[in-house]
Formats: structure tokens, C-alpha cells, sequence
């Protein structure tokens, strides 16, 4: 196991570094109301890596599962940056059909993401545990799917630039496929915990 902690560890430093090369080179930069197909690139493929690798590798499925869930879902906790869509939003640097969906939503679940880590990462709440990691999934998608439709929707409209460019241009080459990996391991997980017997459910709901 500690193989692929190391493993793993160094290649979410070697991802985290192509995406900060790469913006500071300016290949994610995209003027029209849009992400630009290079950043979906960038975000679509360590997804389909982590997908194919999970689901193919026992030896990875294992140690991901190992995991403890309270870490990987306190993680989601840097999601409370999610203000910053607003703050962009109130300049007219952002459209508001992405910006106020993804920034409430990310708040959200950044304000939350503690309390669920401390109190529900655990058998007595897998169900609200995981209803919770949807939501965070939910939000991802939903804030995604705006970004790229902007333009559709509003061909003249503000831009999506400030997304493409340096810092923020890590959020979608990096931040939401990485949140979207601690989600779905997080999901796994939970479905994997035993059932908790009545009597101790209802203590552990009363506390």
C-alpha cells in the first residue's frame, strides 16, 4: 500500500504541475464564452485514467478504498473558495448563469465538508454520507455543464476567460477532477460499509 501512496502521490504532483506549466504557457487560454476544448482535454483525461485505473487495478482499488473517508472528504473543504465566482460575478468578470450556481454550490459544500468529515464518514450515516457526496458531484457537474454552455446560451455575453487563465484555470484542469475522484472513492467506500444494528443506529442518531 504505501507503493501506491507514493505512487499516487507523485502523480497528483505531476498532474498539478503540467496544469500550472501549461496555464502559465497559456494553452488553456480561451477569449470566447466558453472552457475551449483544451481544457476539457485537460480535465477529461486524468478522469478517464483514474476511471479505467480503479476499476482495472485490484491492488489500486484497495488502497484508494483504504483510505480513511473523513480525510478525503474534509479535503472537499477548499471548495469554500467558491466565494471567488461571486466576487468575479459582482465585477461582470464572470457570467451569472456559472457564477452563482458554482460559487453557492461550492460554498456549500466547503462549509459542510468538516461536519460530514467528523460526524457522518461512518456506518450510522451512510446514507446521508452519501447523499451528501452526490450533491458535491452534482454541484461539479452543474457548474461544469454552465461554463461550457455559456456561450450557447449567451453568445454575446460575459466571457468565461478568467477561467482559462492563471490561478483560476487550475480549478478545471485540476481542483474538479480531483474533488470528482475523492467523491466517487468516498461513494465506494460507503457502499462497502457494513450495516449498523438497529440499537446502535439510534444511539448513534441521538447523539
Amino acid at each position: 500500500m504505501n507503493n501506491y501512496a507514493k505512487l499516487t502521490s507523485g502523480l497528483i504532483v505531476a498532474w498539478f504541475t503540467f496544469a500550472l506549466l501549461a496555464s502559465a504557457l497559456s494553452l488553456f487560454q480561451n477569449n470566447v464564452n466558453g472552457f475551449g476544448i483544451t481544457i476539457a482535454f485537460a480535465a477529461l483525461i486524468p478522469l478517464l485514467i483514474f476511471a479505467v485505473w480503479f476499476a482495472g487495478s485490484r491492488k489500486f482499488r484497495q488502497f484508494a478504498l483504504s483510505v480513511d473517508p473523513s480525510v478525503l472528504t474534509a479535503a472537499q473543504t477548499w471548495r469554500i473558495l467558491g466565494f471567488v465566482f461571486l466576487l468575479l460575478q459582482a465585477r461582470t468578470l464572470l457570467p451569472a448563469m456559472f457564477a452563482l450556481p458554482a460559487g453557492y454550490g461550492d460554498m456549500a459544500i466547503g462549509i459542510t465538508a468538516t461536519a460530514v468529515a467528523w460526524k457522518l464518514a461512518n456506518p450510522a450515516h451512510r446514507g446521508t454520507f452519501i447523499a451528501w457526496q452526490l450533491f458535491g458531484i452534482a454541484d461539479l457537474v452543474t457548474a461544469v455543464a454552465l461554463g461550457t454552455t455559456a456561450s450557447l446560451i449567451h453568445p454575446s455575453g460575459v466571457t468565461m476567460y478568467p477561467m482559462t487563465v492563471l490561478p483560476l484555470s487550475l480549478i478545471p484542469t485540476f481542483l474538479v477532477p480531483l474533488f470528482l475522484m475523492l467523491h466517487v472513492i468516498s461513494i465506494a467506500q460507503a457502499l462497502k460499509w457494513k450495516s449498523v444494528p438497529a440499537g446502535v443506529l439510534r444511539t448513534a442518531l441521538a447523539r
